[in-house]
């Protein structure tokens, strides 16, 4: 790929011209997430692409590359369908909620792979929450996988499933500006197929835009707005939640219409400690669990086959997350198989 011509193509683009085509996307980010783009020619095109966000075709070229260059997994053999979740935003204004919805599905017998960063410049990542509830990062894939088979939780650093992407993403502070792989870790699933990714973006526009790749793709993926950048349903009102398979779109909730409601009990620090605090008690059946999150993790149930009802998946959810309580013994998946059977 003759990098100088592309970068005069991006900087004075003909009229009605897309920014990349899915093969020029495909070709330039395969060199990019092996390393085969100079420094200062990367640079250079990173940013005519930040004024010229890819159209669908570009973000399908990107993921077909990122794909080919994520290390695989095998699906777990204890509980059902994986669930993948992206955490690469941080909380500033509400709680960071997304450990409250792993350990929800790991309550399930739902194997869980949250995969990110360490660290997050912009607010409470759930690196920091997780940590605190003793979910440590994963140091190997081999260690990944143990933690998944014997925990059906494991959260797995970016750059141990995909070393490129992970470096891409890093630009973003080297550079300041955001990139393409912002995009594209939404959509990484480590399964081969098995898993069934959240994706969650703060804008219509994007959410409109990233169905359309779900659906080119034949990705499996639950989609709703984010809440603080974080692929959770936003406890104060449920956003719509569409489920993706194989080219096909159904809505499972529409979005909750009315005022925002504050949620009752949380506390007032949205820092990791208290948060993580919060979702032990919640988790103990101390506090409620928000209902736009309990609606959420009955899509999870449905989408990953844990039944093949939705209305069931919404009685299970509902059941269970107001069952829990610390003087109740946690339901066996035998019990749970029986419940299923009689809802």
């Amino acid at each position: 790929m003759n990098f100088p011509q592309l970068i005069r193509q991006l900087a004075q683009p003909a009229d009605g011209e897309q920014p990349l085509s899915e093969q020029q996307s495909e070709l330039l980010f395969s060199a990019a997430l092996d390393g085969g783009i100079p420094d200062l020619e990367l640079g250079a095109l990173l940013a005519l692409l930040a004024r010229q966000p890819l159209s669908t075709g570009g973000l399908v070229g990107l993921q077909h590359a990122f794909a080919a260059r994520t290390f695989s997994l095998p699906v777990p053999r204890s509980g059902g369908r994986p669930v993948v979740i992206p955490a690469y935003g941080g909380a500033r204004v509400c709680h960071n909620l997304l450990p409250l919805l792993a350990l929800l599905l790991r309550q399930l017998e739902i194997p869980v792979l949250v995969h990110g960063t360490l660290e997050s410049s912009a607010g409470v990542a759930a690196a920091y929450i997780l940590r605190e509830l003793r979910v440590l990062p994963c140091a190997t894939l081999a260690q990944a996988q143990r933690a998944l088979e014997q925990n059906l939780l494991a959260f797995v650093p970016l750059a141990l499933l995909s070393p490129g992407l992970a470096n891409l993403l890093a630009l973003r502070t080297r550079l300041g500006i955001g990139n393409a792989a912002q995009l594209a870790v939404k959509l990484l699933e480590p399964f081969a197929g098995h898993g069934v990714a959240l994706v969650g973006v703060g804008c219509e526009d994007r959410l409109a835009q990233l169905a359309d790749v779900i659906t080119t793709t034949g990705q499996s993926a639950l989609l709703l707005l984010s809440c603080e950048g974080e692929p959770f349903a936003d406890p104060r009102q449920r956003p719509k939640i569409d489920w993706l398979d194989q080219g096909r779109r159904e809505t499972l909730f529409e979005a909750e219409a009315g005022v925002v409601k504050p949620v009752a009990g949380l506390p007032a620090a949205i820092d990791a400690q208290s948060t993580a605090g919060w979702i032990m008690r919640a988790m103990s059946g101390e506090v409620p669990i928000p209902h736009p999150l309990v609606n959420q993790l009955a899509c999870c149930l449905y989408a990953g086959g844990y039944t093949d009802d939705m209305n069931q998946a919404k009685a299970i959810a509902a059941v269970e997350t107001g069952s829990l309580s610390a003087a109740r013994p946690a339901r066996t998946r035998k019990d749970l198989s029986l419940h299923r059977a009689i809802t």
